[in-house]
């Protein structure tokens, strides 16, 4: 320990030991130590040596170090000093204050070389790597949070080995991605740095990263940090983001759609008070605008973008963005970045640049908010960066655009010019003639744009008359371009000469091009011509090359697009005049001045206006487009000979004049194919109404067949030859047995009154043997013998009735089936005699266009006829005996209600029978049990029903004598 005293600074005598023989000294004992306290002292006393010591800690201890990260797992205390270890001696950041300013000079450059020679020495074996995530995975904040701080550091150091190592390592994405979900915040902000540094231009860690929930983990993450108020934590979630999904199709479709975009809203609501914000929530916004843009890239996939920029519009992105854009108080930076990302956001959506013409600045009164935009763009005050965003803007506004350009050009004709608001034709034309060179540079470009791939409108544009001062006529806008580009040195400009000319013969090209009419009013001015050969003829100096170049390209537009229309200016006599003025080869030369442009190819890299200073404002995307389509076309055209031109001039005419057979025979084939088409649908016409009307004679047959075989089966049914006679006979019949069985029923009804009233007297007669019965035993036995007698005969009588009852309920629904049978049969004679007279109507018609039907229709119809006719009839005599039959069956209900009645009466009666009898027995039994007391003599039972039963006996030969 007394080492340990002297290594940490404690006093000692002798000499102090160099940093070295220090550094070995706790090497060895690290090394050879047997007690885990003594490594893990030594370790910590390198952890504190490791910052100074770098070089020496590194050399000796790095091996030692991964030892105990390998040895030593279950101390975490040991295993968190080597980590912080390594990390000291493998990171670059400098956190010495001892160092010199000499030293610290030479120092950054041997401090990188140094971490990545220890990263590299430290990845050499893979197997350090796999133990480091491991390690990660530990939960214990002593070992966890260094090894993210270590792991992040190797990916800055070696990024794509370790990115490589940890790609082929098993769940080696996976384990990271479980720092997002640490609840220390310390780990968890780490670990977005450690993703950012492993998801650095490596896409198949991205989409890993990207399937592995990051986008709904970091933007939770956004979400609890308060979106654009949060602190750095945010903007690390923001970078994250840009690196998984920049560049990487995958992840960005992934994005869309997992509704991912929706969520992106709330990031840009910004309060009514937007004063003072904070340098964090600036770079937060900032980046989230970055975002967007991400997302809606010219250089992504054209049907990637498109979908993007729709999610963005219905889910309301692009109105908070334009909300942004319209609001007081945004930082400059934010205002040009909210420019800049609206553009992409409705760059070639119809739908999108529909709504971006439709918003309004909240101004009073309104103006839209491509008006307000401009004002800015051709306001020399603005900062350059904004300017250049509008112009972005408006490039966007009008690309694939027709609508918008139509708009736009429209507010410069005579007929829409409205002179109480100030339009953007007009603020284009105000920044066109402006004395503000860069004004008319986006002025001139703008204008371009309004013309780009659109014919119509470029012919429009030549109807445009300028009024130049009080007193002297207007002229065209194409005029006054000339004129300004004639003068352009004798007028005093703030700014860039050759910019203000570069600007209009842009613009000058871009309306010729494709357009033989606005070349021949160009040829139309004598001034035109000359000046532009005296320019290319000219040897300038080397800004004035760019104006050669681009006047060189005008006027082999004039030349390509010439339609001859003007004999002083036919194509031959131009290509004399650049010959004998300027030779072919100076002028092929002088063309070959725009292409060969360091402006020229930094604009033609990408579609945004992104210049360092507004001197190197000269080329427009678009426009590089052009010069890379018509420069070779030019040159041939320059070369091509009279007899060559001739002979091309003849091949056009001929080809016109072919073009001009070719489409009348179009037209004559086309007029034929709907001749054709119409008669096809008038032979698909007749031939469905010829399947129809066969359809309906076979139908007709069918249902006339069907009508005969339901007319024999109703013969049948009836059973007899004549249809009247049978019916009327068959339902009187019918009605006859009704009657029967009606009469049946009251006889019946009269033999159970009959038999009441017997049950009656017997009751009577059992009373008046009971009373005998008092006065002796002789009696009382008798009156028993008959009570017994006329109860089993009480019980007889009452089956019977149930009986009978039963028998009656059975008739009754027999004679509702009949009834309804009969009210079936009536409806299908309803529904023949209905369905028979349309049919007769189509079969006439039928037999009309059917020559060959006709006479066996004919017979069938007077058939039908005369059996409707025999139906209807039939049908009457029906509904009479319905009506007569319904009648029968409701006095028969009644009648059955009245016998359920009686019967339920005469039970009642029976059973209070049942109960007197009872009683009686009671008494009979009680008077017997009193005459043995009083000694008198009593028969005994047997005898008593013995006698009783040859009282029954008689009683059965009376009854079957009655």
């Amino acid at each position: 320990m007394n080492f340990l005293r002297g290594v940490m600074g404690g006093p000692s005598a002798g000499p102090q030991p160099s940093g070295a023989e220090t550094i070995q000294k706790l090497c060895d004992r690290v090394a050879s130590s047997t007690l885990l306290d003594d490594r893990r002292d030594a370790v910590r006393a390198l952890k504190s040596l490791s910052k100074k010591y770098r070089l020496e800690v590194g050399i000796q201890a790095m091996e030692h170090l991964i030892h105990v990260l390998q040895t030593d797992r279950s101390d975490s205390e040991i295993i968190g000093y080597a980590l912080d270890t390594l990390y000291n001696v493998i990171s670059n950041d400098l956190e010495e204050e001892e160092q010199d300013d000499s030293e610290e000079e030479n120092l950054p450059k041997q401090v990188d070389d140094l971490g990545s020679q220890f990263t590299e020495i430290f990845i050499k074996q893979q197997e350090n790597v796999t133990l480091l995530l491991t390690l990660v995975e530990e939960f214990d904040f002593h070992v966890r949070w260094p090894g993210v701080k270590l792991l992040t550091s190797l990916l800055k150091q070696q990024g794509p080995q370790v990115q490589q190592i940890i790609l082929v390592s098993p769940m080696g994405v996976s384990r990271l991605m479980d720092l997002l979900a640490d609840s220390r915040e310390v780990i968890r902000n780490d670990g977005v740095l450690l993703l950012q540094q492993l998801t650095k231009s490596n896409a198949a860690i991205q989409k890993i990263v990207a399937f592995e929930n990051a986008f709904e983990r970091l933007l939770d993450i956004i979400t609890e940090e308060g979106n654009s108020d949060g602190g750095i934590v945010v903007e690390d979630c923001l970078l994250l983001l840009q690196n998984l999904l920049k560049n990487n199709n995958s992840n960005q479709n992934f994005f869309k759609e997992g509704s991912y975009i929706q969520r992106m809203k709330p990031w840009f609501e910004v309060g009514d008070d937007n004063c003072g914000w904070s340098a964090q929530k600036v770079t937060n916004l900032h980046l989230m605008l970055q975002l967007v843009r991400v997302l809606v890239s010219p250089t992504n996939p054209p049907g990637a973008t498109s979908s993007c920029q729709k999610a963005m519009f219905h889910c309301g992105l692009l109105q908070q963005l334009c909300t942004i854009l319209m609001a007081t108080g945004v930082p400059a930076d934010i205002l040009t970045e909210t420019i800049n990302t609206v553009s992409e956001v409705i760059r070639g959506c119809q739908m999108n640049q529909d709504y971006f013409a439709s918003v309004n600045a909240p101004s009073n009164p309104p103006r839209p908010a491509i008006v307000v935009l401009l004002m800015s763009m051709v306001n020399e005050r603005q900062p350059f960066v904004l300017r250049c965003a509008v112009l972005y803007c408006f490039q966007c506004f009008l690309y694939k655009n027709q609508k918008g350009q139509g708009e736009i050009v429209s507010t410069l004709l005579p007929s829409t010019i409205d002179g109480n608001s100030v339009s953007a034709g007009q603020l284009l034309c105000g920044g066109l003639f402006s004395t503000d060179s860069l004004s008319n540079w986006c002025a001139a470009v703008a204008l371009a744009h309004a013309l780009q791939e659109n014919a119509t409108l470029k012919e429009q544009l030549l109807r445009v008359q300028l009024a130049t001062s009080i007193g002297n006529p207007p002229v065209s806008l194409l005029q006054q371009c000339t004129n300004i580009l004639s003068q352009g040195d004798k007028i005093d400009r703030r700014g860039s000469k050759v910019q203000t000319r570069v600007g209009l013969l842009m613009l000058l090209c871009t309306w010729l091009s494709n357009c033989s009419i606005a070349v021949t009013h160009f040829l139309h001015n004598p001034a035109n011509i000359p000046f532009l050969t005296g320019q290319i003829a000219e040897n300038l100096g080397e800004e004035e090359q760019l104006v050669q170049g681009l006047c060189a390209l005008l006027l082999g537009i004039s030349i390509y697009y010439n339609d001859n229309s003007l004999e002083n200016y036919r194509k031959e006599k131009l290509k004399q005049l650049i010959e004998k003025r300027i030779g072919r080869e100076n002028f092929i030369e002088k063309l070959g001045f725009i292409s060969k442009h360091e402006l020229y190819s930094r604009a033609a890299q990408k579609p945004q206006p992104s210049f360092s200073s507004p001197d190197h404002m000269m080329f427009d995307h678009e426009f590089t487009k052009l010069v890379k389509e018509l420069e070779g076309v030019i040159s041939k055209a320059i070369y091509k000979s009279s007899e060559e031109d001739k002979k091309e001039e003849e091949v056009k005419k001929t080809l016109e004049q072919h073009d001009n057979i070719v489409t009348h025979y179009k037209k004559v084939i086309r007029e034929q194919d709907q001749e054709l088409e119409e008669l096809k649908q008038r032979v698909n016409t007749l031939t469905s109404q010829n399947e129809q009307l066969q359809a309906t004679v076979t139908q007709q047959v069918s249902q006339i067949q069907q009508h005969k075989d339901q007319y024999n089966l109703l013969k049948v049914q009836l059973g007899k030859d004549t249809q009247h006679h049978n019916s009327h006979s068959d339902t009187f019949q019918m009605n006859g047995i009704q009657v029967e069985e009606v009469s049946k029923l009251k006889e019946e009804l009269e033999e159970w009154k009959n038999k009441h009233e017997l049950l009656q007297g017997q009751l009577r007669e059992k009373d008046s043997v009971i009373e005998k019965l008092k006065s002796s035993q002789l009696e009382l036995g008798t009156t028993e013998q008959s009570s017994q007698t006329s109860k089993s005969g009480g019980l007889e009588h009452n089956n019977e009735l149930q009986k009978e009852l039963e028998m009656l309920r059975t008739q009754v629904q027999l004679q509702s089936a009949e009834i309804s049978k009969l009210q079936l049969e009536n409806q299908k004679l309803q529904v023949t005699n209905t369905s028979a007279d349309p049919v007769l109507g189509d079969s006439g018609a039928t037999a009309a266009n059917s020559s060959e039907l006709e006479g066996r229709l004919q017979q069938e119809i007077k058939e039908l006829k005369s059996e409707v006719k025999a139906l209807s009839e039939e049908k009457e005599s029906l509904k009479q005996h319905l009506d007569s039959s319904s009648s029968t069956v409701a006095i028969l209900q009644d009648e059955k209600s009245k016998l359920q009645q009686e019967v339920a009466e005469s039970k009642k009666e029976q059973d209070d029978l049942l109960v007197l009898l009872a009683d009686q027995d009671q008494k009979l039994s009680a008077l017997k049990i009193k005459l043995k007391d009083l000694g008198v003599p009593v028969e005994d039972e047997d005898d008593i029903e013995s006698g009783d039963q040859g009282d029954e006996d008689e009683d059965g030969d009376e009854e079957e004598q009655d």
